[in-house]
């Protein structure tokens, strides 16, 4: 409760431009989480909830990083970044455009909004990302649930201060991230 407090209050902070001395606005990261971190960009993970990163000799090659959530040889969560994944892309919503494409059939989106993200006070472009949230339902492959398990996610996308298209996903069982967790997810996200 204390850790989703921090991240409501880090939350608010963000959004009401709040940040750093130094002319960046820092991302709130809730106790307990971990980080991955990139050349373009850093996210929370829910580490204190069982998510480990993932060695780079085991993602896929699409992914710059990668923390999952395994039960019993199942991956019931996952949250991965994925840097200059299409071609073309110039700005938030041309990154949203391509993400939303590959959320698949099985998905029924439940929200789209604009946000900023953390990071330095100059990349005003590289800071401006769009947040779908969907619903899906796994297919039961590679080591994901029984086909037909609901799941929940949320996408960020953007493109990075060099102009790199980036798109940061959360996807875990329905209801074994809580909303709270949603937006702290979305919060700890860092643009460099």
């Amino acid at each position: 409760m204390a850790a989703t407090v921090a991240a409501l209050v880090g939350a608010a902070l963000l959004l009401t431009g709040c940040g750093g001395g130094n002319g960046e606005d820092a991302a709130s990261v809730p106790e307990g989480w971990g980080t991955l971190d990139t050349g373009s960009l850093s996210v929370g993970y829910p580490k204190s909830e069982g998510y480990a990163e993932q060695p780079a000799g085991e993602r896929a090659e699409a992914n710059a990083a990668v923390a999952l959530m395994e039960e019993n040889g199942i991956r019931t969560g996952m949250v991965s970044v994925q840097l200059d994944f299409a071609t073309g892309v110039h700005d938030a919503a041309g990154a949203a455009a391509a993400a939303g494409a590959g959320i698949g059939l099985n998905s029924t989106r439940r929200a789209t909004e604009d946000v900023r993200l953390a990071g330095p006070a100059d990349a005003r472009e590289a800071r401006e990302a769009r947040r779908i949230d969907y619903d899906f339902t796994a297919d039961g492959q590679e080591d994901t649930p029984n086909k037909g398990t609901p799941m929940t996610g949320v996408l960020v996308a953007g493109v990075d201060t060099k102009g790199v298209p980036f798109v940061v996903r959360l996807n875990a069982v329905k209801d074994a991230v809580d909303a709270e967790d949603l937006d702290a997810f979305v919060g700890s996200i860092a643009v460099k």
